[in-house]
């Protein structure tokens, strides 16, 4: 390969090991606690000091992230989640059984609902205490 081809598949790698997390219809310290975890287990894109806070208004709030799950890290213990939270998570096939698969040291994670695609698939999460 040349070197702008292994630019690309460098490139096509990297994104492969992205997951696109969404969090919404919980409270924002549940939502503190899940994107805790995330950032103890992977790389994300949102900070510590990125802390969730409910939107002022009757619509719903939601929760975003950027996942790279090219380098898992074992969470020590379980976290104790307010209630029952549900996570969409989208991306391909094996970063999603990464994340799933990282979320599971501290969190019961069950599978509700799926989505398939060509290369990715959506994913929605139920994380519920230990």
């Amino acid at each position: 390969m040349n070197s702008a081809q292994d630019k690309r598949q460098t490139t096509e790698d990297h994104h492969d090991q992205e997951v696109s997390v969404v969090l919404s219809g919980c409270p924002e310290e549940d939502a503190r606690t899940v994107f805790d975890a995330l950032r103890a287990a992977f790389t994300t894109d949102r900070s510590s000091s990125d802390v969730p806070h409910e939107a002022e208004g009757s619509r719903p709030t939601a929760w975003a992230a950027t996942v790279d799950v090219s380098e898992a890290r074992v969470i020590s213990g379980s976290v104790t989640l307010g209630a029952p939270v549900t996570v969409d998570v989208q991306g391909g096939y094996r970063a999603v059984d990464r994340l799933r698969e990282g979320l599971a040291d501290a969190f019961a994670v069950r599978v509700v609902g799926t989505v398939s695609g060509d290369q990715e698939e959506e994913v929605r999460l139920r994380l519920e205490n230990k």
